[in-house]
């Protein structure tokens, strides 16, 4: 008689430790490769398309508060407004990639001496932040801020960055972007603005709930005045030529 084999003897399950550790990596990978391929379909088309709508912006809206702008493109808008962006918030914007190092190593410096707290952010990093993050201080922010600059500064190109930054900054309660700023303070487009109406504008983006670009005084006069002979030097240095 022919011999019956014995039957192989059965697999051991995994420990479920071990089954959960490689479930929850499994996930891990896969929300990691989600999230860096849509970040990347999201920067790719704001490079063609204007953001429907911000994190800020609606925040504003449940705030209470309204929603006013109005697009325009860099080419229409008066270089006076992004020259005084420059000379207001990143003088070195035309020349770094994305992070400005010595404005950051000033910052914390002044910072540590117990000053008034201040940041070293670029036009770049506050454009990543308005445009696909939400206000406020955190870890997490700050480095999503960072993968959102960095994938701007690649994708996008200095004119793209300043153009989204111009047009979506707040710069009034429940008002956003320059051009919108400028009908609501000057009574006419971006297009027109002036050396002085323009660091005006660039003089309340710090703030814009607590200061008005329309007959300003004290701090944001002085500040707004000058920010209007920083713009000379902008344009005299050249320091705006990515722009150009």
């Amino acid at each position: 008689m022919d011999e019956i084999a014995a039957p192989a003897p059965a697999l051991a399950p995994a420990p479920p430790q071990r089954s959960l550790l490689r479930r929850a990596v499994g996930l891990t990978v896969r929300a990691v490769i989600l999230f860096v391929v849509g970040s990347l379909v999201w920067v790719g088309v704001y490079r063609f398309v204007p953001p429907p709508i911000t994190f800020t912006m609606i925040g504003g809206m449940l705030d209470g508060h309204g929603l006013t702008r109005d697009w325009m493109s860099l080419s229409e808008m008066s270089p006076n407004m992004a020259r005084a962006a420059i000379a207001a918030e990143d003088a070195r914007f035309c020349t770094h990639h994305g992070f400005d190092l010595q404005a950051i190593e000033q910052a914390a410096k002044r910072n540590a001496q117990g000053k008034r707290l201040r940041g070293g952010s670029t036009i770049s990093q506050q454009t990543a932040k308005n445009v696909f993050l939400w206000q406020g201080r955190s870890w997490v922010r700050k480095g999503l801020e960072t993968w959102f600059t960095v994938l701007i500064e690649t994708l996008w190109g200095k004119r793209r960055i300043m153009e989204m930054y111009l047009n979506v900054a707040e710069t009034g309660i429940g008002t956003y972007g320059a051009n919108a700023g400028a009908m609501r303070y000057f009574h006419h487009d971006a297009s027109t603005l002036s050396t002085t109406e323009a660091a005006r504008i660039a003089a309340i983006l710090p703030l814009p709930k607590k200061r008005e670009a329309i007959d300003p005084s004290g701090f944001t006069r002085r500040y707004g005045n000058r920010i209007a002979a920083r713009s000379g030097v902008v344009s005299r240095d050249a320091l705006d030529m990515c722009l150009r």
